[in-house]
């Protein structure tokens, strides 16, 4: 009986670790292939279920100013900050988001414009006050006309990226 169950245990372990040395070759296989394919900013992060531009507008339309969504989309870039790479636009949809990066601890390269991504992070609704909408309109030098015809907030879309994947 006791060699029995001292086979068991062996076997078990023997079965265990054969298993983990199989996982972690593909993983290594699936990050190899990811890193052919991908430029990577921040914190690592995966393609994998990454929804598309208009699965993230309509999450975007789900929430109210304050709320927060942790999510993973692919967009193309429409604009990349021009002195640091600190910021981008993404399309969502007719829309788009203004994507920065969490403690600002990563930048895109400045020649990334129309380069395809994924990114990960917090996405929410962002809304600016008139007074500063006022105060930004006299900054930029509008007319006291332009200025007058703020009269209302702006709601925008806005992505904090804690990573980032480009396509080569």
């Amino acid at each position: 009986m006791k060699n029995l169950i001292k086979f068991c245990a062996v076997f078990l372990l023997v079965f265990t670790a054969c298993k983990n040395g199989k996982e972690e070759k593909t993983t290594e296989v699936k990050e190899e292939k990811l890193a052919m394919n991908f430029d990577s900013f921040g914190d690592k992060i995966t393609s994998d279920k990454a929804m598309s531009s208009d699965e993230m507008l309509a999450k975007f339309n789900t929430l109210s100013v304050g709320d927060t969504v942790n999510v993973k989309f692919a967009s193309k870039i429409n604009e990349v900050c021009s002195k640091k790479g600190c910021w981008m636009k993404l399309p969502v949809g007719e829309t788009e988001t203004m994507v920065r990066f969490k403690d600002y601890g990563f930048f895109m390269p400045l020649d990334s414009k129309d380069r395809e991504v994924i990114v990960e992070g917090k996405a929410f609704l962002k809304e600016t006050s008139v007074d500063e909408l006022k105060h930004y309109a006299e900054d930029a030098g509008k007319s006291e006309e332009e200025i007058a015809k703020i009269t209302a907030p702006k709601k925008e879309f806005a992505f904090e990226a804690n990573g980032v994947l480009m396509k080569k």
